[in-house]
């Protein structure tokens, strides 16, 4: 639990020096140019902590390793920091380094994280052919930079249905523990709430853990007590510094194969390289090293896997043809069982102010609908998770997102206290059973692809999502939440009334009516950014993650995964990373001749 943050305090040794030489010579040097040292000095984050991380810039044009790790994200941050240990690696990620981004470091910036809205934002916004807003990961660190920061393992039964040994499963777990993961402090709207879940019935009361566990609990969080965020990318602390090569802004668009085999029995395309670009449009060439047990290892997230994938030439023969694509391999699979977890919030406005917290407590019901709340100020709520949904998901947008945010500023500039004086419950379903398909929309990779969810078309899910909502209610009139809730709609002030319509929903006045409800459930859902599949095990990847039909190629990140995992997937994610790391140099240990 002992993590250090990398944070402008890491340098304050060379901050001091500069500060010191500009007093020593301030006769000399103009003042300006001191501070520009001194900024100079603080923003070497890369050089000094992290000594291999270089923009692809500067990169060769043509290198080789033993691995190549595309993507550097939740899970392909630890994957790298273990194989390192033995082999050399290159991690190539298309987004930049989360250090010294407040938006991404603090969260009381949470909202302006994802509200950032250009070609170089962390957080690459995307809308499904479902209607719903939602984003990726554009950033070393992948979804640990951009997310509420709740950290809760997947389930023992979760791990076994993977095929997953449950003592390396524990062991990478607690690694990753070990080095970004804290247990936050309940203020009073997160301990109102979680009393009020025991109260209701999300029996029984687990305390604090990371388990996953039907009940109500605590779980962690890599925010730390004073707001800090930390992600995967502080992993690559663990890394051997001379086996690893970290390359930012470096875009793959083409995995490289070795001939095509002609259908020839026996016979597979084998990785042998990438194509990726810099952010001067200038191609670099990253080839394997000779051996025969190195790999290409896609961990490019649950949109980038499968988009990298038809781009290279594996995926359904039709699509890759009506998009000119040379084939190499016909895999029907790719792109199937893209789901992503249908979630509805309730506004609950406060008469009294609520503190700043995301995510901490979750209650794990036994109907497949999991309960979590946040409390922040109001520009916190509408512009990094509810806006918009105050409007049926066919109906939103990006203007209208803007258009709430300066009318709820507004708002705010009339009424300031009015900001912190609201909170919200969120349920999410489990699974889900629902699910859509990933497809091209372009032959660029830097384009986001097309992708549909197909939010509810299962009625299981439509069935938890409405238990949900009945579960919220209860927790809202519980005693434990008496002090935090109006009695009345009508003694809602006017003003706050107001900042609650443009942030989000009230719970639907009839809540027995189930037919209202679900209305309610498909006209307010939203992600939670929980999306999957594309790349899955057992369609796409084997056991241990390697692409069927081709050598030399694995998928690990969550694109694999059939259902998201926990409550949250980010620790299950980190932890595959690890996990997959070393399992692979334990299968060389064992196959390789000892010299």
């Amino acid at each position: 639990m002992e993590a250090q943050p990398i944070t402008t305090d890491s340098y304050v040794l060379p901050g001091c020096w500069m500060l010191l030489l500009c007093w020593h010579s301030m006769l000399k040097l103009h003042a300006t140019f001191c501070y520009l040292l001194l900024l100079l000095s603080l923003f070497g984050l890369a050089c000094s902590d992290f000594p291999f991380i270089e923009d692809a810039t500067q990169s060769r044009l043509k290198s080789e390793y033993d691995y190549i790790i595309v993507g550097g994200g939740t899970a392909g941050c630890p994957l790298a920091a273990t194989l390192s240990q033995k082999f050399r690696v290159l991690v190539l990620e298309r987004g930049g380094i989360p250090y010294g981004n407040p938006n991404i470091e603090r969260i009381e910036r949470f909202e302006q994280n994802l509200a950032e809205v250009n070609d170089s934002a962390p957080a690459q916004e995307f809308i499904s052919e479902d209607g719903v807003m939602n984003h990726r990961a554009r950033v070393l660190g992948g979804g640990t930079c951009l997310n509420a920061g709740f950290y809760s393992r997947c389930s023992d039964e979760y791990a076994r249905r993977a095929g997953w040994d449950l003592a390396l499963v524990k062991e990478s777990f607690l690694w990753v523990e070990e080095r970004v993961v804290f247990v936050p402090v309940l203020r009073q709207w997160q301990a109102a709430v979680r009393a009020g879940l025991l109260e209701s019935g999300v029996l029984p009361d687990r305390g604090v853990t990371f388990d996953h566990l039907i009940g109500t609990k605590t779980s962690g969080s890599i925010f730390d007590q004073q707001g800090h965020r930390h992600t995967a990318a502080d992993l690559l602390r663990a890394a051997n510094f001379s086996n690893i090569a970290v390359l930012v802004h470096a875009t793959v668009s083409r995995i490289l194969f070795a001939g095509s085999c002609g259908g020839l029995p026996g016979c597979k395309p084998r990785a042998f390289g990438v194509i990726y670009s810099d952010r001067q449009g200038i191609d670099h060439l990253a080839l394997l090293s000779s051996g025969p047990s190195n790999e290409v290892i896609l961990s490019a997230g649950a949109l980038g896997s499968p988009q990298l994938l038809l781009l290279s030439g594996i995926g359904p023969a039709q699509d890759l043809a009506s998009f000119g694509i040379p084939e190499v391999l016909d895999l029907e699979e790719v792109g199937k069982g893209m789901a992503d977890n249908p979630t509805n919030a309730v506004v609950v406005p406060s008469p009294r102010p609520v503190e700043l917290a995301l995510l901490q407590i979750v209650g794990i019901t036994d109907f497949g609908s999991f309960i979590e709340t946040g409390s922040a100020p109001a520009s916190v709520l509408a512009g990094g998770l509810l806006a918009g949904t105050t409007v049926p998901p066919m109906n939103r947008s990006r203007a209208l997102t803007d258009q709430i945010m300066s009318q709820l500023r507004a708002i705010q500039n009339t009424a300031p206290s009015l900001s912190s004086q609201i909170g919200f419950i969120l349920e999410k379903v489990i699974g889900p059973l629902s699910n859509g398909d990933l497809r091209l929309n372009t032959t660029d990779i830097r384009d986001n692809p097309l992708v549909r969810f197909n939010y509810f078309s299962q009625p299981q899910d439509l069935d938890r999502c409405i238990r949900g909502m009945r579960a919220i209610e209860r927790v809202i009139n519980s005693p434990a939440m008496a002090t935090f809730t109006f009695r009345r709609v009508a003694d809602i002030p006017e003003p706050l009334m107001n900042a609650v319509r443009l942030i989000g929903n009230m719970l639907p006045s009839n809540t027995a009516d189930s037919d209202a409800v679900a209305r309610f459930c498909r006209d307010t859902v939203m992600t939670i950014w929980h999306y999957h599949g594309g790349c899955q095990m057992g369609r796409v990847v084997d056991k241990d993650y390697r692409v069927f039909g081709v050598d030399a190629l694995r998928v690990v990140d969550g694109s694999t995964y059939e259902f998201t995992p926990g409550t949250n997937p980010q620790a299950t994610t980190m932890m595959l990373g690890r996990y997959m790391g070393i399992q692979i140099l334990r299968e060389r240990l064992q196959s390789e001749p000892k010299v």
